[in-house]
């Protein structure tokens, strides 16, 4: 009985050490799969979904954060839809500010003020108009202010206005060699009174000039600013990137021992408001086409997509979903033509109606993307928005969901980058651009959608 035993245990070990060798001896890179059932395998699958697209009319109500101030009216020769601006204007008074200690005669000699153009749209032969009215009312720089401003509400409409000035965008009065040294610019003449009221304040009320707080309480002319009213015009619209409100005097200058010209300056900049008033007209004809959809900036058109979420399985994980948008071809070979919005922002409908500019978000990758126009491929590719498919599903799942969660917007905009590459800020985009893109109920955009699950 002992020799049957010891035998069966010696078989037994031997059998052992012959599997633990065999197994040191072999390959370990499918003992994972050997062990796992083939039914269980990680298979991937691939389908298209359509997504309706519209138009969304924004008329002018548009947050307006921008340190340009806008100025004209122009007709887009593919659309002929018309866009015109004009615009309020504070400037800003430096602490401090002082006038030199020995003005000739206690007198300015000029009053007026230059807009400088950094960039325009249209025909920079077209003649404009325009009036120039002081403001009456401070504008809040705490306030949002947007594209629709009044701005009655911040002058007196029955007055007449202070200056008138006709211009084109190119001057030329000038030579083109000449041009090209200087920059563009509108000058516009004011009362030589006005100036002469400000220093002789400023004579007996220093504190008046101490900042731009108490020169814009002060009371004195123009110090809350100016409006710049467009009344006759079209062909161009003019980006004025800083006015200035300049008086001119006399002063005796020690070191050159002789009177000689001197100049200050209040300039509308980035710590005071400028506000464009935009006026989109004949939006209809395109807002009515159903075939196609549009981006339309300034204010004027974004385009709303709707997210096919339901038709979306639930069982299986979205490695990835892909939306892309084609552009069509302009038809119009004008030489004044728009440009081409070039960044895009995805961004949820209702976080958009909730302040998602007021609110300086900027796109997080989960809820909102943001993309470049690709000029190779004529389109606008978001290459992945699976994150933002998961959650619209999970607020479904969880009862969550309002009646517009599964509806997105692109919006043109303007992006501001710190040194390290990160996105700092987006605004809408107030460049002249236009887009009409592949879409519409009848055709809808494709959504590609990669799956994979575990087989069962």
């Amino acid at each position: 009985m002992k020799k049957c035993f010891r035998l069966s245990l010696y078989l037994v070990l031997c059998s052992l050490c012959f599997v633990l060798s065999v197994s040191c001896d072999d390959s370990t890179d499918m003992l994972g799969v050997d062990l796992m059932p083939t039914s269980d395998f990680v298979t991937k699958d691939f389908k298209t979904y359509g997504v309706t697209t519209e138009s969304y009319a924004v008329g002018d109500h548009v947050l307006a954060r921008t340190t340009n101030s806008y100025f004209g009216r122009y007709t887009d020769p593919e659309t002929e839809t018309v866009v015109e601006s004009d615009f309020l204007a504070q400037f800003h008074c430096p602490e401090n500010f002082a006038f030199p200690d020995k003005v000739v005669d206690n007198k300015i000699t000029s009053a007026s003020l230059r807009l400088f153009i950094n960039g325009y749209v249209g025909d920079s032969l077209a003649l404009f108009k325009m009036s120039v009215y002081p403001l009456d009312k401070i504008m809040n720089a705490d306030d949002d202010f947007y594209t629709d401003i009044n701005p009655a509400d911040y002058y007196d409409e029955s007055l007449e206005p202070i200056a008138v000035k006709w211009f084109s965008i190119s001057d030329r009065t000038i030579s083109d060699a000449d041009r090209a040294k200087v920059s563009r610019n509108i000058t516009i003449q004011l009362p030589v009174e006005i100036g002469q009221a400000i220093y002789d304040d400023y004579v007996v009320n220093k504190d008046h000039f101490a900042n731009t707080q108490a020169w814009m309480n002060s009371g004195l002319p123009c110090s809350k600013g100016f409006y710049f009213k467009l009344e006759s015009g079209d062909g161009a619209m003019a980006y004025i990137g800083v006015a200035q409100f300049n008086l001119g005097y006399r002063y005796y200058d020690d070191e050159l021992a002789k009177d000689t010209l001197g100049v200050c300056q209040f300039a509308s900049t980035s710590e005071v408001v400028q506000a464009t008033r935009f006026d989109n007209s004949r939006l209809d004809k395109l807002m009515a086409n159903t075939t196609v959809t549009y981006l339309k900036s300034p204010a004027g058109i974004f385009t709303q997509a709707t997210l096919p979420i339901d038709a979306i399985s639930n069982n299986d994980t979205i490695n990835s979903a892909q939306l892309t948008f084609r552009r069509y071809n302009d038809l119009v070979s004008s030489s004044f033509k728009l440009s081409i919005p070039q960044r895009i922002l995805l961004v949820r409908l209702d976080d958009y109606l909730n302040g998602f500019f007021e609110n300086y978000r900027v796109a997080d990758g989960i809820t909102s993307y943001l993309t470049s126009f690709n000029s190779a491929r004529n389109t606008y590719e978001f290459s992945n928005i699976a994150r933002l498919i998961t959650t619209i599903k999970h607020e479904k799942k969880m009862g969550t969901a309002t009646a517009n969660a599964d509806k997105v917007l692109l919006i043109p905009v303007a992006t501001t980058y710190d040194k390290s590459g990160n996105l700092v800020r987006l605004a809408h985009d107030f460049s002249l651009s236009s887009a009409k893109l592949v879409g519409g109920t009848a055709n809808p955009v494709e959504l590609n959608v990669i799956y994979s699950r575990y087989n069962k």
